[in-house]
């Protein structure tokens, strides 16, 4: 593990230290440029390629050094530099992937075997992304353009390369023009080779790259793919903003899952650095390695994580373990060698994603509810927000809601919502009348203040218009009534019917549960996470909260958006509820199920998804690296232990092609590859649309990351939780 590799032996000034190309140690200690500290261990991140306009910033000002051939200070207390120019010239190639294999000496065999066959340019590389195991490409070309490419594969095909995948690499051209630097309206132009160094003058204080800020300092390099920004950081500093890309605090507030993300991306950054040491930096600032975007994305939740793990990895039999980590993996992850092409991998093996030992709270109402249902609405919905609210009173007796409404009692009902809604004016006194629609309708203009909005917002021809059919309607009646039916707070029967009828508790509570939704959310939301003897835990932000259940409580169940009433609700754990309290109780209480069952990553959305495409649509993707002409169909060929697909045939009118592993996904653009594939088609018998069913997201290998959150809120340690994942491991404390 390097903190720097430089060329040159530079001149060091009494008071500033810098160790280059000095392993790094794990204490205590940190490294120095300059009197600039940064805290060991140090990871580079690669922030950005072939970098065109790049626009550098200090609050409390840096020092700019340029090395060369020489080593000179630039700017001692810049504010800000702007950079233009010597971004290399970018286009693009094509190459034919020929085989993989395991290890060197095998593929340098395939490829001498092909050389003798095919002959052209043919060449062994290793496949950076290719893993946990690792793998050799046995590449040909390079080819201009996408159909020469094609072109070759019928070839290739003829000659017995029936698996082969056309891949598209950059050309880096020499670059026309020098770097120019803007600091302090000094225009300075520079080596294309130089290496700039921005270092904040304050410790405590950030660089932002492109108004992105950014902990440590910053190295502007050229290299084979154009001038990049290297972020040098602490890799604790670099786990804060990376953490809570990977998983969301504010959705996933669970800190003992956000423990498990921390050691797993601390793993994989310690394993693989290095691994773009050719191009001056460790990892890059993308999924690609892992999702790093500086301080903005930065949470105490995820940094308290980082903090109570600090120095903690995953280690197999003495070694760090390539920490792969999946979003959502369907129920079960997969075997490393099903997805990426190379040996097995001992610590990464399918395991179901779903506690052996799952826990069950259930959640009972005293009072049932039955449904009353107004024009095929069901009020019943109106009724338990008021009740939660504390809009309609609770007596000896529940109150006959099928029964008339007194006036008096509107008028109650009415004075308590406009409190809850903020209404501050007390003037509110009406003169006492029988209670039917179009007196309901002056309580509630008067009531909630509504004259401008019917005067001005209600046009004489809509007025018209809706009482065309209630002719006795007249006068100052008319603008409140037709506002009444407009806003949906009436039920549409009364329109064709007799608006001076008595107006029932159901009917008042479907007008008022609407206005006091339109004007307000008394909502509270979080995560169930447990139930006690009448009591329930919520997770609430980043806090964890005990409520007191009602007597009186309306349960709730929501599922796939249909809302219906409960007397009994089963609950796992990490379903997203939502609750009224009245009188320091939960008095409503709805829960969001997901689907059906009891896997860990169940309250992900992408735990089951589906895709629909056109034949003609998949033909156009795949023809992109499959010449196999028109698509006849698609077969799956071989699953992993987890079902997903690890073995596809496409078949066309002109050529037959095999997709493995990973490569699936790229081929079908697909989330997941877990999924079966239902066809529909034609007239003549073709196939002419095809439809994925799946489940996960991600490749399902190593943690998944909504599972560990399920088994975080069902009260699992991270220790477990990562030993679950990933088979054999131990968590080890390193520095």
């Amino acid at each position: 593990m390097k903190f720097d590799r430089f060329k040159y032996v530079f001149i060091l000034f009494v008071g500033f230290f810098f160790f280059g190309g000095i392993p790094v140690e794990f204490g205590t200690e940190g490294a120095f440029f300059h009197g600039y500290m940064i805290p060991k261990p140090v990871i580079r991140v690669g922030l950005g390629t072939n970098l065109k306009d790049i626009r550098i910033r200090s609050s409390s000002g840096m020092k700019i050094y340029e090395v060369n051939t020489g080593y000179r200070i630039l700017n001692p207390d810049a504010l800000e530099a702007e950079i233009k120019g010597a971004a290399e010239k970018l286009t693009e190639k094509y190459v034919i992937l020929l085989a993989h294999a395991k290890e060197r000496e095998e593929a340098d065999q395939l490829a001498a075997g092909a050389r003798s066959k095919i002959g052209g340019k043919i060449s062994v590389a290793a496949d950076v992304e290719a893993g946990a195991a690792g793998v050799f490409e046995v590449k040909l070309g390079d080819f201009l353009t996408r159909g020469d490419a094609l072109a070759k594969v019928a070839e290739l095909g003829a000659a017995g390369f029936k698996d082969v995948w056309i891949e598209r690499e950059a050309i880096v051209e020499e670059p026309s023009r020098p770097i120019w630097l803007l600091v302090a309206n000094e225009l300075k132009s520079l080596d294309r080779d130089s290496e700039l160094y921005f270092i904040p003058a304050n410790p405590q204080s950030c660089l932002t790259l492109n108004g992105k800020g950014y902990r440590g300092f910053l190295v502007l390099k050229g290299t084979p793919r154009g001038l990049v920004i290297v972020n040098y950081v602490n890799l604790e500093d670099y786990l804060k903003s990376v953490v809570p890309g990977e998983l969301s605090p504010g959705q996933f507030n669970a800190i003992e899952a956000l423990k498990a993300q921390a050691v797993a991306a601390r793993t994989y950054a310690l394993k693989n650095m290095g691994q773009f040491d050719h191009f001056g930096y460790d990892l890059v600032d993308t999924p690609r390695s892992q999702l790093y975007v500086g301080m903005a994305s930065e949470d105490p939740l995820s940094s308290r994580a980082v903090e109570e793990t600090k120095g903690e990895v995953v280690s197999y039999r003495g070694e760090l373990i390539n920490a792969l980590y999946t979003s959502t993996c369907g129920g079960r992850t997969e075997d490393a060698e099903k997805v990426f092409s190379g040996r097995p991998v001992p610590y990464l093996r399918s395991v179901e994603c779903a506690s052996e030992k799952q826990k069950e709270w259930q959640i009972e109402a005293r009072t049932p509810v039955a449904p009353i249902m107004i024009d095929g609405r069901n009020v019943s919905l109106d009724v338990a927000l008021l009740v939660g609210l504390g809009i309609v009173p609770l007596g000896a007796e529940p109150l006959d809601f099928r029964k008339d409404a007194g006036f008096d009692e509107a008028v109650d009902w009415i004075r308590d919502a406009r409190r809850l809604v903020g209404i501050r004016d007390t003037a509110f006194e009406p003169d006492s009348a029988a209670l039917d629609f179009v007196s309901l309708a002056r309580l509630l203009v008067e009531g909630f203040g509504w004259k401008d909005r019917i005067q001005e917002l209600l046009l004489e021809g809509e007025v018209d218009f809706i009482l065309k059919d209630l002719p006795q309607v007249q006068g100052a009646d008319r603008r409140p009534l037709a506002y009444g039916f407009q806003s949906g707070l009436f039920p549409v029967s009364v329109r064709s019917g007799d608006p001076r009828r008595p107006v029932s508790r159901a009917e008042l509570a479907m007008a008022l549960g609407r206005v006091v939704r339109d004007m307000k959310d008394f909502f509270k939301t979080g995560t169930f996470r447990a139930a006690g003897k009448g009591t329930i835990e919520v997770g609430q932000d980043f806090d964890r909260r005990t409520l007191a259940l009602s007597n009186h409580i309306r349960l709730l169940r929501t599922v796939e958006g249909e809302t219906s009433f409960a007397t009994k609700l089963t609950l796992l754990g990490g379903e997203n509820i939502r609750w009224l309290e009245r009188e320091g109780q939960v008095a409503y209480l709805e829960v969001f199920y997901p689907p059906n069952s009891n896997v860990l990553d169940r309250s992900s959305r992408f735990n089951r998804w589906q895709v629909r495409r056109s034949r003609q649509d998949l033909e156009k993707l795949l023809n992109q690296s499959y010449a196999i002409g028109s698509l006849v169909d698609i077969d799956v060929e071989r699953r992993g232990g987890s079902g997903r697909v690890t073995g596809l045939k496409l078949s066309g009118a002109e050529a037959s092609a095999e997709v493995h592993g990973f490569q699936i996904r790229a081929a079908l653009d697909l989330r997941d590859t877990l999924f079966v594939i239902d066809r529909t088609y034609d007239e003549q018998g073709r196939v002419d649309q095809f439809t994925f069913s799946g489940r996960g997201w991600g490749h399902g290998v190593g943690l998944c990351q909504v599972g560990a959150y399920g088994m975080a809120v069902a009260g699992g340690k991270y220790q477990d939780i990562l030993k679950k994942y990933y088979s054999g491991v131990k968590i080890e404390k390193i520095y």
